[in-house]
């Protein structure tokens, strides 16, 4: 039973690293092309802005995934040494991801208080 369960893992692990590369290839992929018609086509940055905020927002998703995958994997961790490296590299993810989500959540509220400015200055 326990080797049937062990399986199954490490597949679920195989097919959530697999679904965290296509989100951020895709996501890559998209940056890179939106990314370069923003360089091309906006002078004042606010179109790219958007490109970053929304190539985040992939790579959290990625990284959320990739998160799952490591907490899988560290219930079929035969050694200590095994479960310190993956506890550094879920460490590191974690704060990667708090850190995007951080960015994120600092440039809506920007955005937001930017949007909230112009709402005043347009209404008298």
């Amino acid at each position: 039973m326990r080797d049937a369960l062990v399986l199954a893992t490490e597949y679920s692990i195989a097919i959530i690293d697999w679904m965290a590369l296509i989100v951020i290839l895709i996501g890559t992929v998209e940056t890179f092309f939106a990314g370069t018609f923003a360089l091309l086509k906006s002078p004042d940055g606010h179109e790219r802005r958007d490109v970053w905020l929304r190539y985040a927002r992939w790579l959290v998703a990625g990284l959320t995934f990739q998160l799952a995958a490591d907490i899988l994997e560290s219930a079929i961790a035969p050694s200590w040494n095994d479960i310190g490296r993956l506890a550094a590299i879920a460490l590191i993810r974690t704060f990667l991801n708090y850190f995007l989500e951080r960015d994120l959540t600092e440039i809506r509220n920007r955005q937001y208080e930017r949007e909230k400015k112009e709402a005043k200055e347009v209404t008298p």
